[in-house]
């Protein structure tokens, strides 16, 4: 089996963190969201991943061969962003066999395994998460079977509350890439944008059977307040504490919170939902729902739902905000 992950987005709503750090490479409670994915990958067995590249892809790419050297990684250029469709058509010429399809959006935790026990008759699963804000997705409408029936885009009428997460297993790989052929054959959405969600009708038009499955986890990370809230989360799970080679003097800390090797924390109140990477030094500060990157320096800050790029120095300001690396915000004493 391979995988496909299309990473060519620009990560609009993540600006001004995704000029310079592509969305996927972007940090929950000090892990990238991509290595999630890619750590659950490795523990299936799949070695061999197309990677659909775009916006800062010499930074993506130079990040995954550091990081994963055991897998091996096709790297194609998106070179027009025409939507979900247009992007895993040029992963074709690389995919002969069955393969998952995996949207880094999210931190995702699934059954992975129905991968290897799927009834022969099922050419795919798709893994979707019943949600009551169903307006905001495209959702699975299904039969009596759980099998798609089709997938409808924000309803005004709760037809389903199956939401579609972007994660799929397809084993009839030639018949999804024939109907990908064909969605790009007729005219784009609203949008400008060919979706994948139309050859998933076009293979279930042409009589497969795409079954859904439930999702244990789902926290997405694709704009600033719900990768606060999967910051959150995750520290509540088993990737929160107080690193033993961190310095903590005077100060309260609230858990849950992420405090990374060499920080130093003086004074003030951290947390909850707070993670400060290693080398960090914060100084009577303030910090609730907040992610602060590697080797910044903050003095008598307050803030709240705020992200802080690394190397960044702030001082002396409240509130909520967006600091991207290296940037300097002091206000008045």
């Amino acid at each position: 089996m391979k995988a496909v992950i299309p990473l060519a987005g620009k990560g609009t709503r993540l600006r001004p963190h995704t000029h310079h750090t592509p969305k996927p490479l972007l940090k929950v409670a000090g892990k990238p969201v991509l290595a999630f994915i890619l750590d659950d990958l490795v523990a299936l067995g799949v070695t061999e991943v197309v990677f659909i590249v775009g916006h800062l892809r010499d930074t993506m790419q130079a990040w995954i061969e550091a990081e994963y050297p055991q897998i091996t990684g096709h790297y194609v250029l998106q070179e027009v962003q025409d939507g979900t469709a247009g992007a895993i058509a040029l992963a074709e010429p690389y995919v002969d066999e069955d393969v998952l399809i995996i949207f880094a959006d999210a931190v995702l935790e699934v059954d992975y395994g129905l991968t290897k026990t799927l009834g022969a008759e099922y050419a795919a699963v798709l893994w979707a998460k019943e949600v009551e804000d169903y307006q905001r997705f495209g959702v699975i409408v299904t039969n009596e079977d759980g099998t798609m029936k089709q997938i409808v885009e924000k309803p005004s009428e709760p037809v389903s509350k199956l939401a579609n997460i972007g994660l799929y297993y397809i084993r009839d790989h030639e018949l999804l890439f024939e109907g990908v052929r064909h969605t790009l054959s007729t005219d784009p959405g609203p949008s400008g944008e060919y979706y994948l969600t139309d050859a998933f009708q076009y293979m279930v038009d042409q009589g497969a059977k795409l079954v859904t499955a439930p999702v244990d986890g789902w926290w997405d990370a694709g704009k600033p307040e719900t990768l606060l809230e999967t910051n959150g989360h995750l520290l509540e799970t088993g990737y929160g504490g107080v690193d033993a080679a961190a310095t903590v003097e005077g100060a309260e800390i609230v858990e849950p919170v992420r405090i990374e090797a060499g920080v130093t924390v003086r004074g003030g109140t951290i947390g909850p939902n707070v993670t400060i990477e290693a080398g960090t030094v914060a100084d009577h500060c303030e910090l609730r729902d907040c992610v602060v990157g590697p080797e910044a320096r903050l003095e008598a800050v307050r803030l709240h739902d705020s992200m802080v790029g690394g190397y960044a120095d702030v001082r002396h300001v409240s509130g909520s905000m967006r600091v991207t690396d290296h940037s300097v915000v002091h206000g008045e004493d």
